[in-house]
This record gives structure tokens, sequence and C-alpha cells, in this order.
């Protein structure tokens, strides 16, 4: 197995977009979800020790996935904020000014918080606004902005890691992790698929001939609405194209299959480092 660690500053300029949610396939599996936590905070050391950044999307529920990587942040020396919190429009408009002011003071030097408008671009939370939190936006918005959250994600990182992931009770179009790797794959951008933890990565896997996903227990028959059957049909006309050679993130292909199927933390944060280290190391700016 590969060390896990890359060289100080070795990813110095790097900045990784994590995606991770809830996987419903976690308790078949025989794992709970402190085991993807786990795997989220291994990823988070190795990248951060060796100098790169992290951008997230997601909500400030206490008992959600930002909270836990601003713990973790605070266990390392770094005070140079490695982390990017991103808000969609959706998201900050359903807090109050004076919680959106809090978050931003527990981040500190941990990190910066960024809230966006419906296209995806940064924007004043306190904009057009009072202290007690607008009309609750409808369904049309929350998916675009949805959208413009993930666009903005890519804009500003160099690759992506994706794990669990919801299939179904999402809220943009498409599910989210699958809707973000479209956009990585557009985009160019290495994409680090860790589907041990099943959920929609490991279906992401499968569709791009990563992994054929039979350690997977078989599931009841999902009902894909139709647009996620078209964005699953684009995924299979990527790997099927000629000029496709893999995800694209410094990884062998028997190393994309392996990261692909374990759900020990250590091996997917050793992977995903190799393949960082592989990709980024040499090109980093000093």
């Amino acid at each position: 197995m590969v060390d896990s660690l890359l060289p100080a500053d070795a990813l110095k300029g790097v900045r990784l977009a994590i995606s991770v949610s809830e996987s419903a396939d976690l308790p078949r599996l025989g794992l709970l979800d402190s085991h993807l936590r786990m795997a989220l905070g291994e990823v988070t050391r190795c990248v951060i020790v060796s100098g790169g950044s992290l951008t997230y999307g997601g909500n400030l529920d206490p008992s959600g996935y930002a909270p836990f990587l601003v713990h973790e942040l605070s266990r390392y020396s770094r005070r140079d904020r490695p982390l990017r919190l991103c808000l969609a429009w959706s998201e900050h408009r359903k807090l109050t000014l004076s919680r959106i002011q809090q978050q931003r003071t527990e981040l500190g030097l941990f990190g910066e918080l960024v809230c966006l408008a419906i296209d995806g671009t940064p924007v004043d939370a306190a904009a057009g606004r009072q202290e007690v939190p607008p009309t609750p936006a409808d369904n049309d918005t929350v998916q675009r902005s949805l959208t413009g959250l993930r666009r903005y994600m890519s804009t500003e990182s160099r690759g992506r890691v994706l794990m669990g992931g919801r299939r179904e009770g999402y809220a943009g179009v498409i599910p989210g992790l699958l809707e973000e790797a479209l956009i990585a794959l557009d985009h160019g951008q290495p994409l680090y698929l860790a589907g041990g933890f099943g959920g929609i990565t490991a279906d992401i896997a499968r569709r791009l001939n990563v992994d054929g996903g039979h350690w997977l227990p078989s599931i009841e028959q999902v009902q894909w609405t139709d647009a996620t059957q078209a964005a699953f049909q684009k995924l299979e006309q990527i790997h099927r194209a000629a000029e496709w050679t893999g995800p694209n993130n410094g990884l062998s292909t028997e190393e994309n299959r392996r990261l692909a199927r374990t759900h020990r933390a250590s091996e997917v944060a050793a992977f995903v480092s190799l393949g960082l280290g592989r990709r980024f190391a040499a090109t980093a700016p000093p």
C-alpha cells in the first residue's frame, strides 16, 4: 500500500473539492456514518499537511459534514484559511444574518465562508434582506442555485473527491454528487471515486466502468428520474468515447478500481494522495 502522505508543500496552490453526503448503503455494508467521516478526515489530513486546500459546499447543520471539516482542521497547524465553505443561495437565505456572521467567526483562520447568488457567483449575504430569513426559495430556484454552487466549486478547484451520496431525497435536478461528477468531467478535472461506502458514488464508478460494483449487496430497484437516467447515459457515453482513458486523476486502472471498492479510511486517503501527487506535485505553484 502506498504512503498516504506527500511531502510538505507538495500540493501548495492545489485546491481540492470534497463532495460527501449520506449513503443508504452503509448499513448493508456493515458500516456507519462514522466510517465515512473517518475517510473524510483522512483525506482532509493528507491534503492539509501537504500544503493543499479544500472546498466544500453544503449547509451549516451542526451534525453535518461542514462542522466536522472545521473540527478536523483545528487539529493541524494551518492557519491560512485552507477551507473554503460555500453556501448556495437557497442555503444562506434560510439563515439569519447573525448565524452567517457566527459561522465566519467560528471559521476564523481555518477557512472562509462564501455565499453565492443563484447563478453561483459570490454575493454579499446581507444584500437585499434583513436579519430574519426571507421567504423560502421555490423548487426551481433551489435547483438552479445548487447547480450554480457546483459550477462555482468546479471553477475554484483542480479536482474532486466523491464519497457516498443520496440516490433519492435530493433537492437538485439530479443527485448532487452525480451532477458534480459530470461538471468535473466536463471541465477535464481529476475525479476520485471513493465508492466503497456505496451511494451514488458507487453508481457513478459503475457507469464509468471504473468498477463493476459486484461486491455491493443487491438493492431494490431505484426509480430513477428521466433526468438522472439521462445523466447516467452521458457517463456511459463518456467512458465509451475513444479518447477516454479514465478519471484523469493520476491513478492506474487498478488503483482506481481499488479506490472505488475500499471503505478503509487510510486506503481512500492514500489513493487520493497518490493521485494528487502524480498530477500536481511537480506543477503546483512554488
